[in-house]
């Protein structure tokens, strides 16, 4: 807007666009430097987890695999299997059983040890125990809870869910900043690699950052589900709004239930952790495993599924398959005496919230459509991974001699509508980074302004 006095022009509002900029930019440096080492260690595990699958096959395949030819006199039953096991850990306890769905693989067998759970692996034509596996030993374990909590449990879980709220902010000021002022090709969508310096890694990281920030907002949307604040609440809402899985999910009427969620007794898809698990009733003999196989068949469960055995005299027997795809996720609970099916959760049972979130989890993990999906997931990685880098290349580059180098805060800056309302929204969204965008505008407005030595720390 330009006001007239006196016969002259005077600017009134020229420098807001400016003003704006100076602020998303200088969150976009603080976002940038205190979270660029946590998005490379997300990028990086997030890679070698993607192909999950083709590793733990090599990693394992002395286990995975029977090695010797087999006698054409078919298998042995499921439970001559468990108790091949169970004499090899007469101490133990079993705990779950997962047939072997190809003639060359082994069944494998749940055995919790003096403390430690265990995977046994066992010839199913033979009963001979081929190996076990430590649970917390598994390499892909421990790059999950790299990529999940850094190994440090709670605390590191909201270190991640911090890291990827403030991934999101990355990418919409990103986005804001890169936003071409000249209708440019060159420069803006394609990276000028040929010019060196700069202009090479200012391309490398903004025409990158562009290219992949749909993808890279679907990767930490579908992520938030995991994570302990926003996925709970992710959770609560789901559950509240039968979006997540609806009453008629629950086969059998009324029945006793225990305090217990089912991803307190079973490793199961995300939309059935929180169902209740419901309660055996009855003294009689604990149905055999094959005829809890065959309920399992009968209620069309796919291969790939593994039987959870009751916990107790009121436990029940829990059949849970994790699929690739979710359309073809299941979770049964079955009564431990009477065979009845208690609960039955399926896909087709789950609300739309569920469904979407399902759907997005396998995205996120490369495994919804087979190879093509890992690899565009390692694709978009590596291009985050190229993005980090970058970003801190140019800050060393341009960096002032003992100072941080961070852009001058305005003057006037001010928590403006469009700021509250983003703040808001990513506070409904994401709880973490909310509080987090208020209190770094805090001590911006309140500390950093009113300490001159800090100022020229930052080089601001």
């Amino acid at each position: 807007m330009i006001e007239k006095t006196g016969g002259e022009s005077v600017s009134t509002t020229v420098h807001k666009p400016q003003r704006l900029t100076q602020l998303i930019w200088r969150w976009h440096f603080y976002a940038g430097i205190i979270f660029a080492p946590f998005i490379v260690m997300l990028s990086i595990t997030g890679a070698v987890y993607l192909f999950k699958p083709q590793l733990e096959d090599w990693l394992y395949r002395d286990y995975y695999y029977i090695q010797e030819p087999q006698k054409q006199n078919g298998t042995l039953t499921p439970s001559m299997q468990v108790e091949a096991v169970r004499k090899v850990y007469p101490n133990g306890q079993i705990t779950s059983y997962r047939p072997s769905d190809e003639p060359n693989r082994t069944a494998e067998v749940g055995v919790m040890d003096k403390g430690q759970a265990l995977t046994v692996f066992v010839n199913p034509y033979s009963g001979r125990v081929v190996g076990q596996i430590k649970e917390d030993e598994r390499l892909l374990e421990k790059i999950e809870m790299l990529h999940g909590e850094l190994m440090m449990g709670t605390m590191g879980d909201r270190l991640v869910e911090l890291a990827a709220c403030w991934a999101m902010i990355l990418v919409i000021t990103g986005l804001y900043l890169w936003w071409p002022k000249e209708k440019t090709i060159r420069g803006a969508l394609i990276p000028r690699l040929t010019k060196g310096g700069r202009i090479f890694w200012r391309d490398a990281h903004a025409v990158t950052g562009v290219w992949l920030s749909g993808f890279a907002i679907l990767l930490i949307l579908t992520g938030l589900p995991w994570s302990g604040v926003a996925g709970d609440l992710i959770s609560k809402l789901a559950t509240s709004t039968h979006t997540g899985y609806p009453a008629f999910a629950f086969a059998g009427g009324p029945k006793p239930e225990s305090a217990k969620p089912t991803k307190q007794v079973a490793d199961v898809p995300w939309a059935a952790e929180k169902v209740p698990v419901p309660e055996s009733s009855g003294e009689a003999t604990p149905l055999p495993l094959e005829r809890v196989m065959e309920i399992a068949k009968a209620n069309q469960v796919d291969s790939g599924y593994t039987v959870y055995f009751p916990e107790g005299d009121k436990g029940v027997y829990t059949v849970s398959l994790s699929a690739d795809k979710p359309e073809d996720e299941m979770v049964l609970h079955i009564d431990q005496y009477s065979g009845k099916v208690l609960v039955r959760v399926g896909f087709s049972d789950y609300g739309w919230m569920a469904k979407a979130i399902s759907i997005g989890i396998a995205l996120h993990e490369g495994r919804y459509f087979g190879l093509p999906n890992q690899v565009i997931g390692l694709v978009v990685c590596l291009g985050l991974l190229a993005v980090a880098i970058s970003g801190l290349v140019m800050w060393w580059k341009r960096r002032p001699r003992g100072k941080l180098g961070a852009p001058a805060l305005p003057k006037d800056a001010k928590l403006t509508r469009g700021l509250t309302a983003i703040v808001i929204g990513l506070g409904f969204l994401m709880p973490l980074a909310g509080l987090s965008m208020l209190f770094v505008f805090m001590v911006d407005r309140l500390v950093v302004k009113r300490l001159p030595a800090v100022q020229r720390w930052l080089g601001a």
